[in-house]
Order: C-alpha cells, then sequence, then structure tokens
C-alpha cells in the first residue's frame, strides 16, 4: 500500500512539472534577424542586458530596459515599460538578452503572461554575444 501511494505521488509530480520541462519557445537567427532589419519589415527588438552592456553595444533601433536577468519583480518592472508599445503593435518582438538564454526565456514568459501572444515572440539565437555582424552595432 505504501508503495502504491509512492507511485502514484511521484506519477502525480512528473505530470504536473513535465508541461514545464517541456515549454518550447521560437528563435531567430541573427541572419534573419539581419535580412528583416535591412528589408525595414515590422519588427520590435526588446534588448534585456544591463545598461552598461547595452550602452556598449545593441542592435539598432532595440528598446533598452535593462531588465537582465529577469527575476525579479523589479526586473519585470523594467520590462513592463514596453508593454504599451508591443501592445499597441502586431509586429513581431525579439528578445535581446546576453546570451540569449534564461534571461530571455524569463523575458519571453513575462511578455506572454502579460498579454503577448507567443507566435509574435522571438529570441535572438546566442543572443547579443552571438551577433556576428559587429559593423551593424549601436552605440549610446
Amino acid at each position: 500500500m505504501k508503495k502504491t501511494i509512492q507511485s502514484c505521488l511521484v506519477i502525480s509530480i512528473l505530470l504536473f512539472t513535465l508541461p514545464a520541462w517541456g515549454k518550447s519557445y521560437q528563435y531567430i537567427s541573427p541572419a534573419e534577424t539581419r535580412t528583416k532589419l535591412a528589408q525595414q519589415q515590422p519588427l520590435t527588438l526588446v534588448d534585456i542586458q544591463v545598461e552598461k552592456e547595452f550602452n556598449q553595444h545593441h542592435l539598432p533601433g532595440a528598446l533598452g530596459t535593462y531588465a537582465y536577468p529577469v527575476k525579479s519583480a523589479a526586473d519585470q518592472a523594467k520590462l513592463d515599460t514596453v508593454l504599451p508599445q508591443l501592445k499597441s503593435s502586431t509586429a513581431p518582438v525579439v528578445i535581446v538578452c546576453p546570451r540569449g538564454g534564461g534571461g530571455a526565456k524569463r523575458a519571453y514568459d513575462h511578455l506572454q503572461q502579460q498579454g503577448i501572444s507567443s507566435e509574435r515572440l522571438f529570441i535572438l539565437e546566442k543572443g547579443q554575444q552571438g551577433w556576428p555582424y559587429p559593423e551593424q552595432l549601436a552605440k549610446k
């Protein structure tokens, strides 16, 4: 009986946590982003780098939120400053993170929870550090 209860508990935990593990995110490559920018296609770049990094290098037209690492309510509030602009548009949203990892995923999740459709959300592959076109970077 005890083993049956333990087995049921383990199965229940797995059933509730597996969807979180399996969450998928949309990514966009630097090459595709570069093409969209060059063709002036509608695109909103939401940069979450810390202010110092943003000032050193960012994609032209990127909205600096300084929300990295998007772990606290204060970080999320920084990200929320761009919500009115995102909600008033239907353009795809590219999240630019230092490396395109956890911070970008947390920003993606937060923006989705705030009503931005996951169909519009993308994470820049490899983030700002993986941008292979340094001649296109802006400095503040």
